[in-house]
């Protein structure tokens, strides 16, 4: 089981915050937080880190189908480690932070990164959506983001299973049952309608991983 971040390192992990009503701004690092992660997890987290800085840096003007293919394709090089093992607990939404530090995460972990690297870039929150989906060939629930270039558009699937980005209509293998993101909650079907039924603030694990990320302010 790995250890997490502790309070005091969470209140100099970050200097962005999502939440129901905010924006995200930049993504910096504080050198606090990279001298802490490279005592505590090694050289290689502290580069994790770095990279993802300098992703972000250099992403940040590129076009959004480009900054598409660069989150996705630097996130799916972490491991997929069940929560279970990896915390301790059946089901906890890791930081970014934790993800990278630990190098390991589940489906939920992967897309609530992605999701906010996208949204610090600049990449509106109404066109990105953490949605939760049944894996029909694994039977299992999963979580992905999707990317809505239009409000009616065939979102493009960003998925930890599989590194290529694809439109929905060609994943199949999934099946949406809701989706969220700082603006709401939704009933959806991927490529199809959606059904407000809320806020996002309904989700206690969204809701836990928020207050985290506010920490990272004080």
């Amino acid at each position: 089981m790995r250890p997490r971040l502790s309070r005091s390192i969470q209140r100099v992990a970050l200097l962005f915050v999502i939440l129901a009503s905010c924006t995200v701004t930049a993504l910096e690092l504080s050198p606090e937080l990279l001298t802490f992660v490279q005592r505590q997890f090694g050289t290689e987290a502290r580069a994790r880190l770095e990279q993802w800085q300098n992703l972000h840096d250099m992403a940040a003007t590129a076009t959004t189908e480009r900054q598409l293919s660069l989150v996705n394709s630097f996130f799916n090089r972490a491991r997929f480690i069940n929560d279970l093992k990896h915390w301790g607990q059946e089901d906890y939404w890791a930081t970014p932070v934790e993800l990278l530090a630990t190098n390991g995460g589940d489906c939920e972990d992967f897309s609530i990164a992605k999701y906010l690297t996208l949204k610090s870039m600049g990449v509106p929150d109404e066109q990105l959506r953490i949605t939760y989906v049944k894996a029909l060939e694994l039977n299992q629930a999963h979580m992905i983001l999707a990317w809505y270039p239009t409000p009616d558009a065939d979102p493009m699937i960003l998925d930890n299973l599989i590194d290529e980005i694809k439109p929905a209509s060609q994943r199949l293998d999934l099946e949406p049952v809701y989706s969220f993101n700082g603006e709401g909650l939704w009933l959806t079907q991927l490529g199809g309608s959606h059904k407000r039924i809320g806020d996002a603030t309904k989700l206690e694990h969204w809701t836990r991983l928020n207050s985290r990320l506010v920490n990272t302010l004080k």
